[in-house]
């Protein structure tokens, strides 16, 4: 079969795609080897992560670059395309799920951050709950917060649990509910980007919480952004799914292991709390630099993997 192989700024090439529909490359930084593929054949990146657009009938190179840029950056690997910058800028200021504390269009990296870890009872935050929180806060790469809090579920451990996270109900006795932690909790998560691997895991369990324990008249615009729903949080998890492909699974422990990172006390919340913010400052040099394009572009992975997810199951 024929097959397409180009050379291409992936943001240049998503802004040039939303003004024409027949685009093959974004004319400003590519060079085509082929036309008409029916299928796409994979090339490995060397030094950047490959930009993956198999549903556009792309496949993407960036050989010897770094997967980051500015608003208006095209990588070193063409020309400039005039006019470029503001369809990227509009795109990046339009991204819905940012947290309005921050410019989209500047660096995460300078935003502080704070990665969110529950152990729970299991896994439906509609009927289980949380047992444990950890949260650890990052400014620019350093760890200046790092707490963890037992909660009293008010309902027991089940076994399947507890052999995961080793939390017993002798220990949860005498911990205060989540009601109780609930003030606490915010105030950690005030003015800081959150983040979570496995993201919508902990959203979904901090969101029913609160719901559960917010006081009558709490509105979401008094809550920090992790604690209001339309806000995306940052995963590493899509991240290490899209670079990390070499890895048979891109479990926590696997990933922190592959990029040296210790991970002690794995399965309690602190611990892996921990671990998952140092992931993301590894994998950083190879992540857009600018945070809306990190927010849109992981929103887009996140659609793609679940998708491709949905349809191993459905034909395995």
């Amino acid at each position: 079969m024929s097959s397409i192989r180009i050379t291409i700024c992936p943001p240049c090439f998503r802004a040039w795609s939303q003004v024409t529909s027949a685009v093959r490359a974004c004319p400003g930084c590519i060079w085509p080897v082929g036309e008409g593929a029916k299928r796409v054949r994979y090339v490995e990146a060397t030094a950047s992560p490959l930009y993956d657009l198999r549903r556009g009938g792309h496949a993407v190179h960036l050989p010897g670059v770094r997967g980051r840029t500015d608003v208006c950056g095209c990588f070193p690997t063409g020309r400039h395309y005039p006019g470029i910058a503001d369809l990227i800028a509009d795109a990046i200021q339009n991204v819905e799920g940012l947290c309005h504390e921050f410019e989209p269009g500047s660096s995460w990296e300078a935003i502080p951050f704070t990665v969110i870890d529950f152990e729970t009872t299991g896994r439906d935050s509609g009927t289980d709950r949380v047992i444990e929180i950890g949260l650890v806060t990052f400014k620019r790469g350093n760890v200046t917060s790092r707490e963890s809090l037992l909660v009293n579920p008010g309902i027991p451990v089940p076994e399947e649990s507890r052999a995961v996270h080793g939390i017993s109900d002798e220990e949860l006795a005498g911990a205060p509910d989540f009601a109780t932690v609930m003030p606490r909790v915010l105030e950690l998560l005030q003015g800081t980007l959150p983040v979570a691997y496995n993201a919508s895991f902990d959203r979904g369990f901090i969101l029913a919480e609160i719901a559960r324990a917010a006081p009558q008249g709490m509105t979401q615009g008094d809550m920090p952004p992790a604690a209001r729903d339309d806000v995306v949080w940052v995963d590493p998890l899509v991240w290490a799914r899209e670079i990390l492909k070499e890895l048979k699974t891109r479990r926590l422990g696997d990933v922190a292991k592959h990029l040296g990172i210790p991970l002690e006390q794995a399965h309690r919340a602190a611990g892996d709390a921990e671990a998952t913010g140092r992931v993301l400052l590894a994998l950083a040099p190879q992540l857009p630099r600018v945070y809306g394009e990190l927010i849109r572009l992981q929103k887009r992975y996140a659609a793609f993997q679940e998708a491709e997810f949905a349809a191993w199951k459905r034909f395995r």
